[in-house]
């Protein structure tokens, strides 16, 4: 009898001496595993409010966000027209690479654009998707963007057509505040 009693406490001991260990190896941790949540300057980032009034037709701004410039072109009927007339047959990539749509959206002029009404508003990530270099604006052979790192030619809709890049330039998440203001991120 007096062995049975003994044994319990043995396991008892154990099961608490284990439950010590692991909450002690949680609070050791956590330093280290609260130091990788976004610096507070990183997050006041994570959004930008773009003013969109003294952008007029045919003109294109950069804007920093999160580190990387985003061009914001208010494209003429012009460019839209060129843009909506190409075969989607004749694109490197047929996806449209907006996280505002789909995934798998194809890469029509109106799904690169802002959108219905909005088609001469253009918000895309201004890098490069070969090599991470930052094209130039309305330059190369299709009007667009043209990146001289390697050759590769954007079109007035920010999709690849030739060169190198295997990708159309990103579309990031945004929206419209109201009629001169849009928010991206």
């Amino acid at each position: 009898m007096q062995s049975e009693v003994h044994v319990n406490r043995r396991d008892f001991l154990y099961v608490a001496t284990g439950t010590t260990a692991a909450v002690g190896a949680g609070f050791a941790s956590w330093p280290f595993i609260d130091q990788m949540k976004p610096d507070a300057s990183t997050l006041a980032i994570a959004t930008i409010d773009i003013d969109l009034s003294g952008i007029e037709e045919g003109m294109s701004v950069t804007v920093k966000w999160r580190g990387r410039p985003v061009f914001v072109r208010n494209r003429t009927s012009r460019e839209i027209e060129a843009a909506s007339v190409t075969p989607l047959e004749e694109l490197k990539d047929p996806i449209a690479r907006n996280a505002n749509l789909p995934a798998d959206s194809p890469a029509t002029d109106l799904a690169r654009s802002a959108g219905q009404h909005r088609e001469n508003w253009l918000i895309m990530v201004g890098v490069c998707t070969h090599l991470g270099c930052i094209p130039l604006g309305q330059a190369g052979d299709y009007g667009g963007w043209f990146c001289p790192c390697h050759g590769s030619h954007y079109d007035t809709a920010g999709r690849i057509r030739s060169g190198p890049a295997p990708e159309n330039l990103a579309v990031p998440l945004f929206q419209f505040l109201n009629e001169t203001s849009v928010r991206i991120g």
